[in-house]
């Protein structure tokens, strides 16, 4: 670990909720652009094959503030035991707290709220009870319940704003901005209500996907587009549309509020990056964008997330820390969730606890890769046939060109595990002649050495994360 510039840097660490990557004008958008995230990565870097390591709410917020991977962390699930996270355990706020730095938290914690679950490490926190809502919220702090009047996205800003400029100005700060947007179901600002009204919206190519030659898990899971309901839709389907026309119908109804609420979304990170600006502290501040995990935009016909193909797994990451990373870098290295937490201790020169089992993404950030930087992405979802999307739980391994992806017909070592078996079923994808996952090449012969060769890997993955699920090798 190198020693931090003095004086130590401040941190501002946006995290978001369902931000999906192809709506994000950086990474490359054709449907609504980012100008604030935008405006990160181009005096930063943009990460381009950032994961998540468990696509579900709780569990990648455990990991960030952990750096740990769920079965280490407890939160498997939404589920998990007792409904919450162990905030006791080490976490990268309360060793930047014990550093000397002044830590805050405000927005979406849904990590559970009372006791060992309360925020810890923060010398101040202000959180919604589990997802909160966008209109008129409620929050809950250590002195009790504050309402507020206003837009969810507006009010988050507004507190850490009041915050940073009561802070103290000689000592370090670690703010997280952690919104509710863009989760659905989705409300948009008024001043955002007609945005994109008199324009249809490109949708993704695999839109009318029909999923031949997936795992049963993909045929039978509830994510379509005709799964969207009322809240979703806010108006009646139009009738006499054929099958065809009515998935492309409901798709604008979802994509629009979508993007209406990412519009609120990014003129708050520019509102914060503004005040850095004019308080003179933009010099001194790492700054970091990122999302607890993907989200489908369409893309196979779905909305949500939980599965290991890419708009579910892929998360954004753009970070601007002025004199150490280039402007308008980008790196192409695998990155996970898990490495946030040590990322950030490592920024503030404060020594990562042998617990965590991310790496630092410093050496990235100064443009260096270690030659024994990871080749392979560990993945678990645990929440079998969940009652709302009857997704079944999976885990595998994702690297630069490949995925392998192991439904194992059956919950394993979590709550909110679904009674029902199925039976297990492998998935194996070429990422550079199947981009969008369409063709599942498990049982292809040309693939046969392949996929043993991935299952190899999976398997010393998760031994060498302590991870040993039933059925890992046939």
């Amino acid at each position: 670990m190198t020693p931090p510039p003095e004086p130590r840097p401040n941190i501002v660490l946006f995290m978001t909720d369902d931000h999906a990557v192809p709506a994000i004008g950086a990474y490359g958008s054709v449907i609504n652009r980012t100008p604030s995230v935008d405006r990160l990565a181009d005096e930063g870097m943009r990460f381009d094959n950032t994961f998540c390591t468990n696509a579900i709410c709780s569990p990648a917020r455990a990991t960030l503030l952990t750096g740990t991977y769920s079965h280490v962390n407890g939160m498997t699930s939404l589920e998990s035991p007792d409904h919450t996270f162990d905030a006791t355990q080490p976490s990268f706020p309360e060793l930047l707290q014990q550093a000397g730095y002044q830590t805050a938290i405000f927005g979406k914690w849904h990590l559970g709220h009372g006791g060992r679950s309360d925020p810890r490490g923060f010398d101040h926190w202000e959180i919604l009870p589990e997802h909160g809502v966008y209109n008129d919220p409620t929050f809950l702090t250590a002195d009790g319940e504050r309402a507020y009047s206003g837009y969810v996205t507006d009010i988050i800003t507004d507190l850490a704003l009041n915050w940073l400029d009561k802070r103290d100005p000689g000592r370090p700060f670690a703010v997280l901005v952690q919104h509710k947007a863009p989760h659905r179901h989705f409300e948009p600002a008024e001043r955002h209500r007609n945005l994109y009204a008199h324009e249809d919206i490109q949708a993704p190519p695999t839109l009318h996907d029909d999923l031949d030659g997936r795992a049963t898990a993909a045929r039978e899971a509830r994510l379509g587009m005709a799964d969207l309901v009322a809240d979703d839709l806010k108006e009646p389907v139009p009738e006499g549309l054929s099958e065809r026309e009515e998935r492309e119908w409901r798709y604008q109804r979802y994509i629009k509020d979508y993007l209406r609420v990412v519009a609120a979304l990014d003129e708050n990170v520019g509102r914060v990056l503004h005040f850095l600006s004019v308080a003179g502290l933009a010099e001194d501040t790492a700054v970091a964008y990122t999302s607890d995990h993907g989200f489908f935009l369409g893309e196979h016909g779905w909305f949500d997330k939980r599965f290991m193909y890419d708009p579910s797994m892929r998360i954004p990451l753009v970070m601007r820390w002025p004199g150490v990373v280039a402007p308008g870098s980008v790196s192409e290295e695998l990155v996970a969730n898990v490495d946030f937490a040590p990322t950030l201790l490592d920024i503030a020169g404060v020594e990562p606890p042998e617990r965590m089992q991310g790496r630092s993404l410093l050496p990235l950030l100064r443009g260096e890769t270690p030659g024994d930087w990871r080749t392979g992405v560990y993945y678990r979802y645990y929440m079998h046939l969940d009652h709302d999307h009857n997704v079944q739980a999976s885990y595998g391994i994702r690297t630069r060109t490949h995925k392998l992806i192991h439904y194992p017909g059956h919950g394993s070592g979590a709550s909110g595990a679904g009674p029902e078996r199925r039976e297990p079923e492998w998935e194996l994808f070429d990422l550079v002649r199947d981009p969008d996952e369409l063709h599942n090449r498990y049982e292809d012969p040309e693939y046969a050495d392949l996929a043993e060769e991935l299952k190899r890997q999976l398997a010393a993955l998760q031994a060498s994360h302590g991870d040993t699920p039933e059925g890992v090798l046939p």
